[in-house]
């Protein structure tokens, strides 16, 4: 009888340049086909030892852990421990380590010493870790795993030959099974640590940094004050060209004013395309303030950081840290954060982060906060360099992301019940933002923020406008209310007044279901229409509010805000990546009901309070 050429199988994490190994190994000596009853490709090929005996070498799919969460994964896990049907149990194992992330990629390793197989250990990309500063000792580590470590660079074909005489050596050895440790993540460290000869100041002040930044107490303390600051200078920072802004639309409003004749066409201008996409356009500093710390952080590498910070956060949630990046893309738009969830291989958690994305505070939202912010609360420093202004709009950013943790963990127990994912990110070094990058980014975002006022809030300022304007109101009525928009309104009204919603509210909230900003602009059009002296044109749209608004209105206005889903795109995006309406329709639901909800509590409590 025929005993079977031995089987090798290639393991090791995503990214580790398993499989650029595992071509250099076999050549043209390749077969493919898939795994009997699943999708997952199974590659295999043949390799011939220096010895002249064949060995049947497999490429399993990159997995993080012995614990799947995805069907490669799953596959990988069975493969490795002789239960996948039709597939029989390696003979020996080849793990391929990236060397510039050793730290990392070790945790895999450890944990398939636990198995009882015969190991080699390719250290691979070793030209990289040493470009990049570090020097690592292959002996040290392979005294740590107790399994040869081969240092290699697949792609170049360095390390080849001695890789298979260590894989002949460990053919037909029966090495004894190493529990995995207690804490997988610092034996990995320990290791990693121990394999270094030498590193650049750069890489040891990454290490001391993450040891503050990425510590369990310290790490969510230091982001919790990176966000408080930003926020803070979202205010302090803008009040000058904000400042600028409102007088450069007051300028071309009376100018264009001044050169029209009274009439249907100086109305428009006036009040509705300035009067309204003005009022939206200068929030535009308070926007790329927030982009410059984003954009700053992102390229520094904290960002990434934050995401492993979140991740307790998130999976007590029922979700991991592989939803962090796309809902962080949401602060900017949900839009591109719900596209980003492609990315995420577990079907529930991706539906989970399509749903909660839309509570992500974006920047559509800001000028509306900006706006009740500087009518109602006052200018004042609560702490020396704190302001009330910047602590108020934290504790909306803040309400919105515990909103969707707490919508995460129930839609987690409901409608997208199942195992959450497991989570694993590569962080890079920590380096300065390039100016050029900043620059190009803000500059994007100005295009985008400009061509938006100038494009939907505009045709949508228009159309409110002309709803707004006709029929005239006769002597004594109010423009606002005799006409076709405050008939709505007026509907529309009967099932907010509860919540402490005003006819001004009511009449904002239909046209901002086109975008969020657009209820700035309503209402700024309306007033616009409604004024009747030069007075109240000089005021601003905030001091307007401020004698018009009862303070319980406007937190309830807030309230719905953090979590109404007013923007089409974001619904039209939602059906595209759910292929369909259903799920569309359910996210539209519970988050108009938790808004009604939130803003009918906040108006309660603050009229109970005297407020």
């Amino acid at each position: 009888m025929t005993l079977p050429i031995p089987l090798v199988a290639v393991v090791g994490n995503p990214n580790a340049g398993k499989s650029a190994l595992f071509n250099a190994l076999t050549g043209a000596r390749q077969k493919v086909g898939n795994y009997p009853g699943v999708t997952v490709e199974r590659k295999s090929g043949k390799l011939v030892l220096a010895d002249g005996r064949p060995v049947e070498l497999v490429d399993l799919p990159g997995a993080y852990g012995l614990a799947p969460s995805s069907p490669d994964e799953a596959v990988t896990r069975d493969v490795l421990s002789g239960k996948f049907a039709g597939e029989r149990r390696p003979d020996a194992l080849l793990v391929v380590l990236d060397a510039s992330n050793l730290d990392n990629h070790l945790r895999f390793a450890l944990e398939l010493r636990s198995l009882g197989l015969p190991m080699v250990v390719a250290l691979n990309m070793i030209d990289m870790a040493e470009r990049d500063g570090l020097k690592l000792s292959a002996q040290a580590l392979s005294a740590e795993l107790g399994a040869p470590v081969i240092e290699t660079v697949a792609v170049r074909r360095r390390g080849l030959d001695p890789l298979r005489a260590a894989l002949e050596t460990q053919l037909g050895t029966s090495p004894a099974p190493v529990a995995i440790p207690d804490s997988v993540a610092r034996e990995a460290r320990r290791i990693a640590a121990a394999a270094v000869v030498s590193e650049t100041p750069v890489r040891r002040w990454t290490h001391r940094l993450d040891r503050w930044l990425l510590h369990p107490v310290a790490g969510p303390l230091i982001l919790a004050l990176v966000m408080f600051t930003m926020f803070q200078a979202v205010f302090a920072w803008s009040e000058t060209p904000v400042g600028w802004l409102e007088s450069l639309m007051e300028w071309i409003g009376t100018e264009v004013a001044a050169a029209l004749p009274p009439g249907t066409i100086r109305s428009l201008l006036v009040d509705g395309v300035i009067g309204g996409v003005g009022a939206v356009v200068v929030f535009l500093p308070q926007i790329l303030i927030l982009f410059l710390f984003i954009l700053a952080l992102e390229g520094t590498g904290y960002m990434v950081r934050a995401a492993f910070l979140m991740d307790r956060l998130m999976a007590g949630a029922g979700l991991s840290g592989r939803s962090f990046i796309p809902l962080l893309s949401s602060f900017a738009c949900a839009v591109p954060g719900i596209m980003a969830t492609r990315t995420i291989d577990n079907e529930k958690d991706r539906l989970t982060t399509i749903l909660v994305a839309p509570l992500m505070t974006c920047s559509a939202r800001l000028p509306v906060y900006t706006l009740i912010i500087s009518a109602f609360i006052p200018q004042r420093d609560v702490l020396p360099g704190v302001g009330l202004q910047g602590l108020v709009m934290f504790a909306l950013y803040l309400a919105g992301i515990l909103g969707a943790l707490v919508a995460a963990l129930l839609l987690r127990k409901t409608v997208a019940r199942g195992a959450s994912s497991f989570f694993m990110m590569e962080l890079p070094k920590y380096q300065l933002p390039a100016l050029k990058d900043v620059a190009l980014g803000l500059w994007q975002r100005a295009f985008i923020f400009l061509k938006r006022a100038g494009g939907i809030i505009m045709v949508t300022t228009v159309i409110l406008w002309a709803l707004a304007s006709f029929p005239q109101a006769g002597p004594g009525q109010k423009q606002s209310e005799v006409s076709l928009a405050g008939r709505i309104a007026t509907g529309i009204e009967v099932v907010v007044k509860p919540i402490g919603f005003n006819h001004d509210i009511a009449l904002a909230l239909l046209p901002s279901m086109a975008a969020r900003e657009v209820a700035v602009s309503a209402i700024a059009t309306v007033y616009a229409i409604d004024q009747s002296d030069e007075a109240q044109l000089e005021q601003s749209l905030a001091e307007r509010l401020g004698k018009n608004w009862p303070l319980p209105t406007a937190l309830a206005f807030l309230a719905w805000f953090v979590f109404a889903p007013q923007c089409i795109s974001t619904i039209a995006v939602t059906r595209r990546e759910t292929n369909g309406w259903k799920w569309p329709i359910f996210m539209v639901t519970y988050l108009f009901a938790l808004a009604y909800i939130a803003a009918g509590a906040t108006y309660w409590t603050a009229v109970a309070l005297g407020l």
